[in-house]
């Protein structure tokens, strides 16, 4: 977003901004930023921003000494052969290179390093604060707009606060101080160049403008092509396109894409050029009309040839900071634009967080209980689980089973707290799960979802994400209790094979099983199967069940499938009807009512409940 100051490519570039981004006034006036807050970022390095400040206009003034030197060099040494005095007028030009050469080393080692520590806080700010936000929030929010703010516009800043806010200080400097020696060499020169600076000046705002207007359309068309290549050439874009026969389409529609922007990259380049064309004939015309003063004798006013140069070297080097000062209302904004769009996600409310005076979890088996439980989405109009009451007795285990919609799910994330509910509580051994800290709470209880996530690493990376002080041994162990240590010795790697995309390499089984071991590693006390084994054929089902049921011995487990094979087997069995507990018991019992559930088992004896009951 600022990379104004660093890319002239950019619809808002130095050369290009004549007004400030609509998207950048509607940013800022959604999310306002105070200069206290940003400035309350830089606070620490008050003593370092000052030393830049002082460099800068150090820098600037230094520089102003050349034209004057070149002036006394071409007006008395030369002429004169003035060997002593030439040599001290050509030192000192060397000198003043040198020194602001060295001086903007200085300026732009300490802004860099201001500007890194300054993104480095706000990156893990924004990191951490976003690892508080609830599931509610990455379900809403698009992957990339998450990653945007937290890599680019972030790492934009740096131009903010070591291009951006230098540069401004430079060009207003160095306008000022070249202004004031303009006059000082040759006040009719300057009434010349403050005619011809204006018409000048518009003429190369009026091209920039129409850059801005072919690039902006131009990036815009080049965003629209990386989608495509994105959302087609990644591993389930490719899946999609060949399961559905899309590839004629898809590389038609790329074409097309790219035959756009092929037009638009040739008005670019004309543009471009156009700007180029436009800044040479200024450079130009500006120095001939300077020259053509001084040699008339109307305006010359007994003007030296010295004085002449040096002249049109310091208006030479005018134009640009001239053009960065009637920029600086642009680039602000722009700034402040970007601090908006972080700070925004730093001000987003943290609705699941650690408590004030948090508890410690409570010693005990895992006696898993659901008072009075409700809980109803933002989004929602009717309660998704509905003053649900459940015991779960340590080490025991519970079945969900209710039609898609149901409830179930839900109520898996009430118990693993990635909802708090709305009514009621659920406690663990009789500790209020919101009276626990979250670290707390993912050690007492482990969660293996229907959607199994893998990492883009090594399978022992992999599992050690759940315990990273996990020894090899511990690793090993739960691997085997998830009967997937022998497929994993088998690979030609072993536990050092690389997952691959998403583990798309390995079979939806195969996925589930690392899942599982992952979460045995961290030996919970409550265990929450959600779908866990719907992956599985029958014949891994009954071996990764086999070991789920060693594994689960002292451990209260709670799970939610459609196969009777997994709920015949629970301990208690309850029914979830639209976000309510319609009937509970275990397997016997409930057949032997003949209610709701015998109903959906069937009195046939079937291997699985009906699939609308997933």
């Amino acid at each position: 977003m600022a990379d104004f100051a660093m890319n002239p490519e950019s619809p808002r570039g130095r050369d290009g901004a004549t007004r400030p981004d609509p998207k950048d006034r509607v940013q800022l006036e959604s999310h306002p930023v105070s200069l206290r807050r940003i400035g309350a970022l830089f606070a620490p390095y008050r003593a370092r921003l000052s030393a830049v400040v002082a460099l800068i206009v150090a820098t600037s003034a230094i520089g102003l000494a050349t034209p004057f030197l070149t002036r006394h060099l071409i007006d008395e040494a030369i002429p004169n052969q003035d060997v002593p005095l030439l040599l001290v007028l050509v030192g000192a030009m060397l000198g003043v290179t040198v020194v602001t050469s060295v001086l903007g080393v200085f300026q732009t080692w300490i802004s860099t390093v201001i500007g890194q520590r300054v993104m480095h806080r706000l990156r893990t700010d924004v990191f951490a604060h976003l690892q508080r936000q609830s599931l509610d929030f990455f379900k809403r929010t698009r992957g990339g707009e998450v990653q945007s703010r937290l890599t680019h516009d972030i790492s934009a800043m740096q131009s903010v606060v070591t291009t951006a806010a230098t540069s401004i200080a430079s060009n207003v400097t160095t306008a000022v101080g070249t202004a004031i020696a303009m006059v000082a060499l040759s006040w009719q020169l300057s009434l010349l160049s403050l005619i011809v600076l204006p018409p000048a000046i518009w003429l190369t705002r009026k091209v920039a403008t129409m850059r801005r207007e072919v690039t902006a359309k131009r990036q815009r068309a080049l965003a629209n092509l990386h989608g495509q290549v994105e959302e087609s050439l990644s591993v389930s874009g490719v899946l999609l396109g060949k399961t559905l026969g899309a590839g004629p389409s898809l590389t038609a529609k790329f074409s097309d894409s790219s035959e756009g922007l092929l037009d638009l990259e040739v008005r670019a380049q004309l543009a471009g050029r156009w700007r180029m064309a436009t800044m040479s004939i200024i450079f130009a015309a500006i120095p001939a009309l300077l020259y053509l003063a001084a040699g008339l004798p109307a305006t010359s006013g007994g003007m030296t040839i010295g004085t002449l140069v040096a002249f049109v070297s310091l208006q030479a080097g005018l134009f640009r900071p001239l053009m960065g000062v009637l920029n600086v209302g642009v680039q602000v904004t722009s700034s402040m634009a970007l601090f908006s769009r972080i700070f925004e996600y730093l001000d987003l409310p943290v609705t699941i967080d650690d408590p004030a005076e948090p508890v410690r979890p409570a010693d005990g088996g895992g006696a898993l209980a659901l008072e009075g439980v409700s809980f109803t989405y933002p989004d929602g109009d009717r309660p998704a689980v509905d003053a649900v009451t459940l015991a779960v007795p340590a080490g025991s285990s519970l079945a969900l089973v209710g039609e898609s919609g149901s409830g179930k799910s839900t109520i898996a994330a009430l118990i693993s707290r990635l909802h708090d509910p709305t009514a009621g509580r659920v406690t663990i051994d009789g500790v209020d799960l919101r009276d626990m800290t979250l670290q707390d709470l993912s050690g007492v209880v482990g969660v293996v979802s229907q959607e199994t996530y893998l990492l883009h690493t090594t399978i022992r990376e992999n599992l050690r994400y759940a315990k990273p002080e996990a020894t090899d041994a511990e690793i090993e162990a739960a691997a085997r209790a998830a009967q997937v240590h022998d497929l994993i010795v088998a690979l030609p790697d072993g536990y050092d094979t690389l997952v691959g995309a998403r583990g798309y390499r390995f079979s939806g089984g195969e996925k589930q099983r690392l899942a599982i071991a992952r979460t045995l590693l961290r030996d919970p006390r409550v265990l929450v199967l959600d779908e866990a084994t719907s992956a599985l054929d029958n014949e891994t089902e009954r071996a990764v069940q086999a070991a789920l049921d060693v594994v689960s011995a002292g451990r209260t487990t709670i799970s939610i499938a459609h196969r009777l094979s997994t709920v015949r087997d629970a301990d208690q069995i309850a029914v979830v009807d639209h976000g309510r507990i319609v009937e509970s018991g275990d397997h016997a019992e409930l057949l032997a009512r003949g209610g709701r559930y015998a109903a959906l088992v069937g009195s046939s004896g079937a291997v699985a409940i009906s699939p609308a009951l997933a």
